[in-house]
């Protein structure tokens, strides 16, 4: 085999001027997605925070508030499930509005559901946080289909020159869209009548129809906005190949659930934080290998054939193993453990206000709108740095800011109920947090293959939140173990191993620079004659087609 070349330099791309740049952003493409970067904002924080609240006023202990924030791990492992979304057409509806249109609509309908199950459960009611748990669970699985067919559309709405606009009006839409469900959702259960001395499930009830009701909004914009459609390649599959892969991950995760539920009752109790986490850590590990062993003696029955799935789930993975050998492990424990700091912290943020005194007006102001606007203007500087400085450098100021930021928390802890200190915390936290996630977007943007980009950055997005937030979980058992200083000085010192990883990837690996585009190493990146790309026997049953491509191709 011969080696694999170098991808060419980009062109160089022709300036603008500051006019003609600044009329890109009222494209009618970059409003399509300032409207779904708004919808798809909106689920998130109805899983963690303005949730927390919710539960925190109907008397629920803080550990068991903590653990809803699991629900949202459906954006952790989200990757399982991508690549369906992006190769399996939906009956009637795809025929419709298109591949991702229809994609988009069914996951809307199935985040106005969850909202509406949830809202429809008081959690006083004995045994009603059952049903708040699946209604979250929904929620989160959701939302998270939703955020993987939009970062397809996205990539195929407009061409790179515009990718750059199109992704800030998404990120400014998806902050909007946070800061009515945050803020917006506290006024109105204010508004409705709940407070922290006289709890109301009404008010709740109220506040969270009215969040189904935004995600109108989302449906109408699919029925509106045009599928994009673009000469591409695209692997021709059977119906029934389809079905038997929707079959085999469905009965993959029937087998995750069935042992996740059952290997808790076999494991002991324990009053310990610590190894309360590690038996979780175990009964996921378990239930995950549970389901892969499923998944692998259904592909040896040959209920789906070896080939599609291995195009489907083994080869975006084993791509980027060819490509960064050995030392794709250490960019895995980067990518997993970059945000522990700031995730970990953030879970419990909202109960930690409210247990210093602050109302939820106080909070509403002060996180859900200050906070924001700072996580914006995180970005903004985060975009800067990378420009400035090499990837890696900007990587470790990033790092730096999102663990030392969290010890402002334990500053407040002896102010409470001081709102400058509550603001200084804020403001600082929230700041280095949207540097952080700026510059490692770059990193993940770096690291993923053109050939498999929807799911190599679905399994990279789901890897970076997955251990975080677990640990996430018990966050509120730790501080009932010990004190909410010690929590923090933790959250602090957990970010410090990052910095060596940070050290050791700069100094080891190069990045992005290795990206074998087309077919297997038997192949060149020259193309033909016209300037196509070689089909090869990594993709014997490309064919062009003038249907929406999909990422995966």
């Amino acid at each position: 085999m011969s080696a694999v070349q170098p991808v060419p330099p980009n062109p160089p791309v022709a300036k603008k001027s500051w006019g003609d740049a600044a009329k890109a952003y009222l494209d009618r493409r970059a409003i399509i997605m300032l409207f779904l970067g708004f919808v798809a904002g909106i689920p998130i924080l109805l899983i963690f925070s303005s949730l927390s609240l919710w539960l925190r006023e109907a008397g629920i202990d803080r550990g068991v508030v903590t653990m809803f924030s699991w629900a949202a791990l459906g954006y952790s492992f989200k990757f399982i499930w991508a690549p369906l979304v992006d190769a399996v057409p939906l009956p009637i509806l795809t025929k419709l509005l298109g591949r991702r249109r229809s994609w988009i609509l069914v996951a809307q309908l199935m985040i106005i559901l969850a909202i509406c199950l949830m809202a429809s459960v008081n959690p006083t009611n004995e045994g009603s946080l059952v049903y708040m748990a699946i209604g979250a669970v929904l929620l989160g699985f959701s939302s998270a289909t939703q955020d993987i067919v939009i970062d397809a559309y996205r990539i195929e709405l407009a061409p790179p020159s515009l990718q750059s606009v199109l992704s800030a009006m998404y990120t400014a839409g998806y902050r909007l869209g946070m800061i009515v469900a945050g803020a917006g959702a506290l006024y109105l259960a204010d508004y409705f009548g709940s407070t922290e001395t006289f709890y109301s499930y009404e008010a709740w009830r109220n506040t969270y129809w009215v969040m189904a009701g935004v995600m109108g909004i989302g449906v109408a914009t699919t029925l509106i906005i045009h599928e994009p459609v673009s000469n591409q390649v695209r692997v021709e599959r059977k119906t029934s190949d389809y079905s038997r892969l929707v079959l085999v991950f469905a009965l993959s995760v029937v087998g995750f659930v069935f042992i996740f539920a059952n290997l808790g009752s076999l494991l002991p109790e324990t009053e310990s934080a610590l190894l309360g986490f590690l038996y979780e850590l175990v009964r996921m590990v378990l239930s995950l290998i549970v389901a892969l062993i499923i998944g692998y003696g259904l592909v040896k029955v040959n209920l789906v054939e070896a080939e599609v799935a291995k195009t489907t789930w083994v080869e975006p993975i084993a791509d980027f193993f060819r490509r960064y050998g050995k030392k794709a492990l250490l960019l895995l424990a980067l990518i997993g453990l970059y945000r522990i700091s700031d995730i970990v912290a953030g879970v419990i943020s909202n109960v930690f206000y409210q247990d210093m005194g602050f109302t939820k007006t106080d909070i509403a102001n002060a996180v859900k709108l200050v906070g924001v606007i700072m996580v914006i203007a995180g970005g903004f500087l985060g975009g800067l740095l990378a420009q400035k400085l090499r990837m890696m450098q900007a990587m470790m100021v990033g790092a730096i800011l999102a663990c030392t930021t969290n010890l402002l928390f334990v500053l407040l802890t002896y102010h409470p109920g001081s709102m400058p200190y509550m603001y200084l915390a804020v403001i600082f936290d929230n700041l280095a947090a949207g540097l952080a996630s700026a510059v490692f977007i770059a990193f993940l943007s770096a690291l993923t293959s053109i050939r498999f980009t929807a799911v190599q950055y679905a399994i990279f997005s789901s890897l970076m939140t997955l251990l975080p937030k677990v640990l996430g979980g018990y966050s509120g058992t730790i501080v009932d173990s010990t004190s909410y200083p010690f929590f923090f000085i933790f959250t602090f010192a957990i970010g410090i191993p990052i910095l060596a990883l940070i050290y050791f990837v700069d100094k080891h690996i190069v990045i992005g620079d290795n990206d074998d585009i087309y077919g297997d190493d038997d192949t060149n990146n020259d193309g033909d004659n016209n300037g196509k790309p070689i089909l090869t026997k990594a993709n014997p049953n490309l064919t062009n087609t003038n249907e929406p491509p999909r990422a995966t191709d």
